[in-house]
């Protein structure tokens, strides 16, 4: 997983995280790719935007391992999430027990929400046609034991949508950070993206959730961004606090949440699904 080019949006590299976890920053959208490598499986978080980057995906992880994709884990049901999901036949795919509902319910949103944000039509359309639900749903918490390398997926709360998954990598050994996949409940190359699917009263909540899996030395990954730690979460949940109200006021939130929507860059795209 080394490689002489610098990891960052838009490379081709993997970016090692800790032994057997890594991620990518795709192009499109700066979105990250998880990848865990286990001695009997190997996973992947998050598809991509279009079958043509799931298949780009598929490629690079058997040219790293030498094996396919056994696992796929969504973290949330934005089309820059999970349209890529059809290029790997044969994985698992896990997701929050709602997921299997949003994806075939706001389906043609997606596919419109994608070529308004120039994803070219016909490649939104062959992915939408051909979206994965996920076979595997997850009801609060999951364990997978990839073979010597268990794997956590947790529903931590809402937040971003209401079917958010975490997916929290303890380390191979005592000097080996944890490293949790935080999806879209946390974005480092910009504000966090309240969509009209989103349930900003509880996100801050959720944030606290995600300090509780990983504690103070764990590598969080966002869904769009550079790695951050700790302090940064910390940092965003306040900021999350202030925008939409503190933990316990959900409701107030949401109404806050669906009155400001129009603030964000995504929604003018409109739809579920407008920013990743």
């Amino acid at each position: 997983m080394e490689s002489s080019e610098e990891p960052g949006a838009g490379s081709s590299v993997w970016e090692q995280l800790a032994p057997g976890v890594a991620r990518r920053r795709l192009r499109y959208l700066d979105v990250t790719i998880g990848l865990v490598v286990g001695a009997e499986g190997v996973l992947l978080i998050d598809t991509g935007s279009t079958l043509r980057e799931g298949a780009e995906l598929r490629q690079q992880v058997r040219a790293l391992t030498g094996r396919e994709i056994t696992h796929v884990v969504l973290t949330h049901g934005h089309f820059d999430h999970v349209f890529g999901t059809a290029a790997f036949p044969g994985a698992e795919v896990y997701g929050e027990r709602s997921l299997d509902g949003y994806l075939r319910q706001e389906r043609d949103a997606m596919r419109e929400t994608a070529v308004r944000l120039g994803t070219d039509p016909r490649e939104a359309a062959a992915a939408a046609e051909s979206l994965v639900p996920p076979t595997r749903p997850v009801t609060g918490e999951l364990e997978l034991d990839l073979g010597e390398r268990p794997v956590r997926l947790v529903h931590p709360g809402a937040g971003h949508t209401a079917h958010d998954l975490a997916v929290v990598v303890p380390g191979a050994s005592i000097s080996d950070p944890t490293v949790v996949f935080c999806g879209d409940l946390v974005e480092e190359s910009g504000e966090p993206q309240a969509d009209e699917d989103a349930v900003p009263g509880s996100w801050a909540a959720t944030i606290d959730a995600l300090l509780a899996l990983g504690g103070e030395t764990a590598r969080y990954v966002p869904g769009h961004g550079a790695v951050v730690d700790a302090r940064f979460l910390r940092a965003q949940r306040d900021a999350l606090a202030e925008r939409f109200g503190e933990p316990g006021d959900a409701e107030e939130g949401a109404e806050t949440g669906a009155a400001g929507a129009a603030t964000d860059p995504g929604d003018a795209a409109g739809g579920p699904g407008a920013t990743a």
